[in-house]
């Protein structure tokens, strides 16, 4: 056969390929080639730099070959290639638009190389590639690019954060949203720092500083963007982790499994370190501190008045031209902020009159936004005429019923947040809609009135309040707040604990009175002075002279003692001649500021045992099971507002009663089918889906099965043995066989 004739280019580029490799091994005794090859490198450089548009497809590869021989070698030659870098970057900063794709990204990529051999530091290599970013035409140069900002910050923040590099590309990201703020480049700063606020590089307020500004901008795009970091960056940033941790899963019982029945290999020994050490990791991520990743909405500086101008911006600005789909998007991050911080901003609250209304477009939409600008710190003067509005527009025997439910329950959740809201005429008004026909209105009304018996009965019917509600006003455990009154912080469940140890403390009293009576306590009580005296003899002779005369310590701590008993006594008689009134609430009851006044005691000036601290826990238990059972007092009014402070409300909560009660179409129910189960292109038996599931584990056939896909050739020859056997040898054979099937097959595993 004749030798293949190997082009010129061919050539060079083994040529090259093989000095690289050379000059690694052995940098000093290829200077001279290498110093050649740089001078091609120059000369073919100045070229491009005077017509890069004109250069012929063989002057391009030639290039590329050299930049990437260069590239690799730099580091070796120091002195020589110093001027590289600054070649890569005038070439590409100046003649990008023009450059061959293929040379284009190979300079990219050799920029990259020479960060990671640290000839040039990350703040030149980002400095370089971030104005070109913003400025190239080309949508594939942009996401290679985008790619290398983004994997190279992450590199640079791996082992620890780097504090220094950080704050220079987010201060060039915060002027460039700044500088112009009608132009669209402010995206690339929203897409760069959302990206990495997702993958948790960033996780302080600077970010969010940066994305504030985003917000204020005058383009509709770079907005949208900054709005959306603050409704779902949070989010993003959770499922990630949790993509993450679900990436490292190994299986190591499997691949030991593998290990054992499989030939023994350097790859699969390999293979296993790599599961361990995998484990390893997770297992040290497990007791490591979990990290304080505080949401973006609580790291914004001046919440008040960045709503503030995100309103009067956006929304009330009658020049303001965008589309109703972002306008929801701003007022969603305006209420969310209202509703988190607490904040006041009446002029919002008129703004909502005008879209309150059935025939709305994203109607549900608006009535969540104003349940979450809703909070206790807002006047009832201003959000009673929007109940009001509600009410008169959607709740009426003409309306549609999922109309007339998503009034009800959108005037529900804005009275979770602020009961004071609510008069007494429409509030029995719209209790009386339980009596609808309609499943959904009836469970809104009844939602109505079960929240309103637990926070202000007062406004209820008798009829409508209910036991719970009845006695709690009797007994004065249900008070109307006022307007601006904040519930006191304190530990959960101390007031149980409280409770726990004062019942404890009346059982020891009781119990030590029927020791009294029986005239138990007395001998125990001389058999302690006894012992006493004996341990403290010395003491005592010391201590008293005339105590013989007196005596009186011991005669008074008697007489104490005999009176205390006697008290109770009294108590409780009296308590008896008062059983004869019916007792709808315990006459005995404290107080309720004696009974704050002693659980604050507790938390000031006792310091809590292991022991106390898990009773704690197990009255928490108790009282959370309680609680589900019903057999006290539900809270679900703090509990459906701690809800919605983060994920906030959304219009699926505002829709959900008139969902109830109504049949899913076909579509729907098949859909519910499929949920969980694997996607299927064609129809599959059971045994070929197993099949398949068995091959995509890594898990091996039986040998009945590599039996049936044996070529018939190859069994032809055993066949035609078994067929001129004798009776004797086909007996010794199936006794052989039963005898080995015993022992757990060839490998005996079953002894």
């Amino acid at each position: 056969m004749p030798k293949r004739k190997v082009a010129a280019l061919e050539k060079v580029e083994a040529d090259l390929v093989s000095l690289q490799y050379k000059i690694r091994r052995d940098p000093r005794s290829y200077a001279q080639e290498f110093y050649d090859q740089w001078l091609a490198y120059d000369a073919q450089r100045q070229i491009f730099v005077s017509s890069p548009a004109t250069a012929s497809n063989e002057d391009v590869k030639k290039f590329h070959d050299l930049v990437d021989l260069v590239a690799h070698v730099a580091n070796l030659y120091p002195e020589i290639t110093a001027p590289f870098p600054d070649h890569l970057k005038e070439l590409l900063n100046q003649h990008h638009a023009v450059l061959d794709k293929e040379l284009r990204e190979k300079i990219v990529g050799s920029l990259v190389l020479l960060k990671r051999k640290e000839v040039i530091d990350s703040t030149s290599l980002l400095t370089t590639l971030f104005p070109i970013l913003i400025n190239t035409p080309s949508k594939t140069l942009r996401s290679l690019l985008y790619t290398k900002i983004i994997s190279d910050l992450r590199e640079a923040n791996s082992k620890s954060a780097n504090h220094k590099l950080n704050r220079t590309i987010q201060t060039v990201l915060h002027n460039l949203v700044t500088s112009d703020k009608t132009s669209t480049k402010g995206m690339w700063a929203c897409r760069i720092t959302r990206e990495l606020w997702r993958r948790q590089v960033w996780t302080d307020s600077r970010p969010v500083d940066v994305m504030k500004e985003a917000c204020l901008s005058d383009n509709e795009k770079v907005v949208v963007g900054g709005v959306r970091f603050f409704l779902g960056g949070d989010k993003e940033r959770e499922e990630a982790l949790e993509d993450d941790a679900s990436d490292d899963d190994v299986d190591l019982k499997k691949v030991k499994h593998q290990g054992t029945i499989n030939k023994k290999t350097k790859k699969r020994s390999k293979q296993y370190d790599k599961a361990v050490e995998k484990i390893k990791k997770q297992e040290k991520k497990k007791h490591a501190p979990h990290p304080l990743n505080f949401s973006a909405l609580h790291l914004i500086h001046d919440p008040q008045g960045f709503a503030e101008q995100l309103f009067q911006k956006h929304l009330q600005n009658t020049k303001n031209k965008f589309s109703l789909e972002n306008k929801l998007l701003v007022l969603q991050l305006v209420t969310r902020l209202v509703g988190l911080h607490k904040l006041t901003i009446i002029s919002l609250y008129s703004w909502f009159v005008k879209y309150l209304s059935p025939k709305q477009a994203n109607v549900t939409s608006f009535l969540a936004s104003l349940a979450q600008a809703t909070h206790n710190l807002v006047p009832p003067d201003v959000i009673e005429p929007l109940i009001v509005k509600i009410a008169n527009e959607f709740v009426s025997e003409a309306s549609a019923v999922e109309v007339c439910a998503a009034g009800i329950n959108s005037i529900r959740e804005v009275a979770l947040r602020q009961p004071l809201c609510m008069n007494e005429t429409l509030l029995q008004d719209l209790v009386m809609y339980q009596k609808s026909k309609d499943k959904g209105v009836v469970m809104a009304a009844k939602g109505l009135q079960s929240l309103y018996r637990e926070v202000y009965p007062e406004l209820l019917q008798k009829k409508f309040r209910g036991k719970q509600a009845t006695m709690g006003l009797r007994s004065g455990e249900i008070k109307l707040r006022k307007f601006g009154e904040e519930e006191e912080g304190g530990i959960e469940g101390l007031e149980l604990l409280a409770r726990y140890k004062e019942e404890q403390k009346k059982k020891r009293a009781a119990e030590e009175e029927e020791e009294d009576e029986n005239g138990e306590k007395k001998e125990k009580k001389d058999d302690a002075d006894e012992e006493d005296d004996g341990f403290n003899s010395d003491e005592w002779e010391i201590g008293s002279t005339d105590s013989e005369s007196s005596g009186g310590w011991i005669d008074v701590s008697s007489d104490e003692e005999d009176d205390g008993p006697a008290k109770k006594k009294a108590r409780k008689n009296k308590g008896d001649n008062d059983d004869e009134a019916p007792d709808l609430v315990d006459t005995e009851k404290e107080d309720p500021a004696v009974e704050a006044e002693r659980i604050a005691k507790l938390a000031t000036t006792t310091i809590l045992t292991p022991a106390d601290l898990a009773k704690l826990q197990e009255l928490r238990r108790e009282a959370k099971l309680d609680k589900m059972l019903g057999t006290t007092q539900s809270k679900r009014k703090k509990e459906l507002i701690e809800k919605h402070i983060e994920d906030g409300v959304t219009a699926e909560d505002i829709e959900l009663p008139a969902m109830l009660g109504k049949k899913s179409t076909k579509e729907e129910r098949v859909e519910r089918a499929r949920e969980g189960k694997p996607g299927r292109e064609e129809h599959k038996s059971t045994q070929a889906i197993r099949k398949s599931k068995k091959e995509a584990e890594g898990k091996s056939t039986t040998n009945k099965e590599k039996a049936r896909k044996k070529n018939f050739l190859m069994t032809i020859g055993k066949a035609r043995a078994k067929n001129k056997r004798s009776l004797v040898e086909t007996k010794k054979a199936l006794t052989n066989h039963i005898a080995k099937s015993k022992q757990g097959g060839r490998r005996r595993n079953g002894v």
